[in-house]
């Protein structure tokens, strides 16, 4: 799209505001709006001006003045604001004109370009299923005196027994038990259809939406592959249509990994493929699930850095509590076709050529999608550059239920880190596949450990209620 269309749609949809966003390190997007009649031409030229000194991560004070470089492919009108807004999606640059290393949307287009210059294939595809979940009611706490956090769903397992006004009407989602329920047990179809209607208005192709297993309220809403950076604006629109739709409902929703004890947690499993123009790369008929030596190889890019990968697609000390055995969390790391126990899982069911792809089901929704599509990727090219054979090196294919493995065969198979300080200790060791064509900076990668350490030390250190329950009476 030109900057003309922009321009036009401005016009023909009676804007009054233009919305410009920037997404920052953990991914939260941040935005500026500026009268639709201050918005011309050299607008997108010239660009916003922000304070990045105010962003975590980004900037010092003594350098604070940055600039959002609007990019006319990425709009789309806001379907929330009573004053007619137009979203559109931004670059980040220095005053002199520079790209910001540290802005991870530029980070996700130079890896698609860093891959257009290897040779190996034109386009790569990603296509994420990103689960959440959908409360009543929200609170949580933490101060000197006192820790604690409370959600509740109408659909909660531990509901069965409130009273309400009118009486209880049952029907509550069993732990571990809410996979695809109808009406009654499922009290969402309506809200998600709704997110589903918002979303093909600003621009996405929904799939299917459908309850998740967890009680509660976890759902899952599918939308159409597309480039890494185009995927990865679409998973921001994703999350910002769901959460204020789930805000206009009286409910709140969130991608936080785990946020129930003693149910499943909700993860991102990343679909990719790489295509040559038209032709898929991934596909060869009578290999191993249908996969081509390429996919193997990217495969075993993916299974072999995946303890530093992990760092950017599971970037929380929540992420932790969800990537733990016995919740149908993908801690082991081996591929498999149609295997959901194991990190890479092959779809073959309804595949054609062109649908041939690996799933990474190891990543969750705390992940900045521009920065965690971008390590993916650059991981994966690592194994196509290197050769790197997961079969060789034991890393599958594994066509067993992990889960009911004894002990001791288990222990034989790699496992993902236990903690966000391993993983980052693992990124430390393992990050030269990342800045290979300059993609991440050495700079970039020691800013964003410091980030994150900063974020789990705040974690480590704060008194857990279960403590009290453990060591009050000592």
């Amino acid at each position: 799209m030109s900057v003309e269309n922009v321009l036009d749609i401005i016009k023909q949809n009676n804007i009054e505001w233009v919305d410009f966003r920037f997404v920052d390190l953990s991914g939260r997007a941040h935005h500026i709006s500026l009268p639709a009649s201050e918005v011309e031409a050299e607008t997108f030229v010239n660009g916003v001006a922000f304070d990045g000194s105010s962003i975590p991560g980004f900037r010092g004070i003594e350098e604070s003045d940055m600039v959002m470089m609007p990019d006319p492919e990425s709009v789309y009108i806001d379907p929330f604001t009573a004053h007619a807004t137009l979203i559109v999606m931004c670059n980040i640059h220095t005053p002199d004109g520079e790209r910001y290393e540290r802005d991870p949307r530029g980070i996700a287009q130079k890896a698609e370009q860093f891959m257009q210059t290897t040779g190996v294939g034109t386009t790569a595809f990603f296509a994420p299923e990103s689960e959440f979940f959908i409360f009543d009611d929200v609170r949580y706490e933490n101060s000197m005196n006192s820790s604690s956090f409370y959600v509740d769903s109408e659909e909660a397992s531990w509901n069965t027994n409130r009273k309400e006004d009118g009486g209880n009407l049952g029907f509550k989602v069993r732990t571990k038990g809410g996979y695809v329920p109808v009406a009654p047990v499922d009290t969402q179809q309506d809200i998600r259809s709704e997110m589903c209607r918002l979303m093909t208005e600003a621009g996405l192709r929904i799939e299917r939406h459908h309850h998740e297993v967890a009680t509660a309220g976890q759902a899952e809403i599918n939308f159409r592959f597309d480039t890494l950076t185009k995927t990865a604006d679409n998973l921001m629109k994703y999350k910002y249509i769901i959460h204020n739709t789930a805000r206009q409902y009286g409910k709140v929703a969130t991608f936080m990994p785990k946020p129930l004890f003693g149910d499943n947690g909700s993860g991102m499993h990343v679909h990719q493929s790489i295509f040559n123009g038209d032709t898929p790369l991934f596909y060869e008929k009578g290999g191993y699930a249908n996969l081509s030596e390429m996919a193997l190889h990217y495969i075993g890019g993916i299974l072999h850095h995946a303890p530093a990968l992990i760092a950017l697609t599971n970037p929380s000390t929540n992420s932790f509590k969800r990537l733990v055995p016995g919740y149908e969390a993908p801690v082991n790391l081996v591929f498999s076709k149609g295997n959901r126990s194991a990190a890479v899982r092959i779809p073959v069911a309804a595949v054609t050529p062109k649908g041939c792809r690996i799933e990474f089901r190891t990543p969750d929704s705390t992940a900045n999608p521009y920065l965690s599509f971008a390590a993916m990727l650059m991981a994966g090219l690592d194994g196509i550059k290197r050769k790197i054979d997961p079969v060789a090196l034991g890393y599958g294919p594994f066509d067993k239920n992990i889960y009911e493995l004894s002990d001791a065969d288990k222990r034989e198979i790699r496992s993902v880190p236990g903690t966000l300080d391993e993983a980052l200790n693992a990124l430390e060791a393992d990050y030269e596949f990342l800045t290979e064509g300059d993609v991440f900076t050495k700079e970039f990668i020691e800013n964003y450990i410091d980030l994150k350490r900063g974020e789990a030390k705040s974690v480590a250190i704060r008194i857990h209620p279960q403590e009290y329950s453990l060591y009050f009476d000592c």
